[in-house]
């Protein structure tokens, strides 16, 4: 493992390093503040949701109302990055704050190790009551075997009304009618009024399955939102989208994929207003930490390709809102470079339960709290394998290493350079600038912090000369 200037550090002093101005890895049990006991804890998320795509931060013509209001009343993260923005490699990170080759899940379609220490594992060790709810992809049918008391995965969700199926303990699948959202939402609700009067706090993951594709069946009524030309295509798409010069992969460019991906981000919004809905019914919001983010973002045709599995802003950068009433200040906009690694130790120290020494992320818990806490300089971005993707090796999507500043985006391929990007003086990342002299020092700056990203993930990829 190497420092962010290349210089060798054991594993000891690498883990002390991570939880500089933090207290993630020896954090005491204790109950916040004046609160009779730990937070309750819904951490909700969409699947290919991008940050760019809500009313409060680039699309004001987007009704996503309960997403504003969440983050008016909390925070929200301006650099949240998905460090792979793929599904199950995202949702491994998240679960267990390591790096995929660490845990195994380089790629979708791959099952997580039982033995891997997880978010579900270190809350119910903490003494919550634990459920997952919702789109699974670790593999297998049960989260029990992962810390989860209440397992309810559902199969079959990119097809969002009617086909998709959940999966009880002790039971035949379920197949009900409706749209999935909804559906497991009202699982979610009867599992928060079935726990909101036991002496134990829950901890929750709800796992959205839109604005995933099948972009074209989101509820009509919020379809109805969006006429024609009512939102705005962002500056570097390429709507076109038909032409059989791209693979077929890459061509739901066109106006109703565009409008069904943003109606059902409408779609989630009101279900995330019926959690919170729910939790002010209870009287329970200001014992509750309160979570809604996205494994990855989409393209949606920018660079004139679809999908996620990509560098650029609109595949990797995420909404991250987060409420604590009391807890969390009102309105705060944390501009530091917080990823799916950072979730994990972030959220337990929060919580007041003890961070498992194997988590290698941070811990923004001051952060959240109003308080001076960790500024990395960069974000471990990546895509490892297509293996498991659609069309495996022949997904258009290429493989990469790069990292992720608040002023630059860098990747590299396997055998080259691939690109350099200025965010501040261009957001859509128009012009790569991976070749010009005016930035070698930049270049080489952060060519140097990923190979220590590298070195620290114990990922086998060799970084081009």
């Amino acid at each position: 493992m190497n420092d962010h200037d290349g210089n060798p550090i054991g594993r000891r002093q690498f883990m002390t390093r991570v939880a500089v101005g933090a207290t993630a890895l020896s954090l005491p049990t204790r109950a916040a503040p004046n609160r009779p006991r730990r937070p309750n804890v819904i951490y909700a998320f969409a699947d290919e949701h991008r940050y760019q795509s809500m009313s409060f931060t680039e699309m004001p013509a987007l009704i996503t109302p309960n997403m504003a209001r969440l983050a008016e009343q909390g925070a929200s993260f301006t650099n949240c990055i998905s460090n792979y923005p793929v599904c199950s490699p995202h949702r491994a990170i998240l679960m267990t704050g390591r790096w995929p080759y660490q845990q195994g899940m380089i790629d979708n379609d791959i099952q997580l190790r039982p033995d891997e220490m997880t978010l579900g594992r270190v809350f119910k060790s903490a003494g919550y009551h634990t459920a997952y709810i919702g789109k699974w992809h670790l593999g297998g049918l049960r989260a029990e075997p992962f810390g989860f008391d209440h397992s309810l995965i559902w199969t079959g969700t990119n097809t969002h009304w009617d086909t998709s199926e959940y999966h009880p303990a002790d039971a035949k699948p379920v197949r009900p009618k409706g749209y999935n959202a909804t559906l497991m939402t009202d699982q979610a609700i009867e599992f928060i009024d079935a726990h909101v009067k036991d002496d134990a706090p829950f901890f929750l993951m709800l796992s959205w399955n839109p604005p995933h594709a099948s972009f074209l069946d989101p509820p009509e009524g919020k379809k109805a939102l969006y006429p024609e030309g009512s939102l705005a295509q962002r500056t570097n798409a390429e709507v076109e989208g038909e032409s059989d010069e791209k693979p077929a992969i890459w061509k739901q460019n066109t106006w109703p994929y565009y409008q069904g991906y943003h109606a059902h981000v409408s779609a989630i919004d009101d279900e995330l207003g019926r959690i919170m809905a729910k939790l002010d019914e209870l009287g329970i919001a200001e014992d509750t930490i309160l979570v809604y983010s996205a494994d990855h973002g989409s393209m949606l045709g920018s660079h004139g390709v679809g999908g996620k599995r990509q560098p650029h802003e609109e595949s990797i950068r995420v909404p991250f809102i987060i409420r604590w009433p009391g807890l969390v200040p009102a309105g705060l906009r944390p501009a530091a470079l917080f990823g799916t690694i950072d979730v994990m130790p972030s959220l337990c120290a929060l919580a007041g339960v003890p961070v498992p020494d194997t988590c290698l992320g941070l811990d923004f818990s001051p952060t959240l709290r109003g308080q001076p806490g960790p500024d990395p300089d960069t974000q471990f971005i990546m895509h490892i394998s297509k293996r498991n993707a659609s069309g495996g090796q022949n997904h258009p999507a290429p493989i990469f290493r790069g990292v992720r500043s608040k002023r630059y985006t860098y990747a590299v391929y396997p055998d080259r350079p691939w690109c350099l990007f200025d965010n501040e003086q261009d957001p859509f990342q128009s012009n790569n600038r991976i070749d010009d002299p005016a930035l070698a020092d930049t270049r080489n700056a952060l060519d140097t912090a990923l190979r220590a990203w590298v070195d620290r993930a114990e990922d086998p990829f060799s970084t081009p000369a």
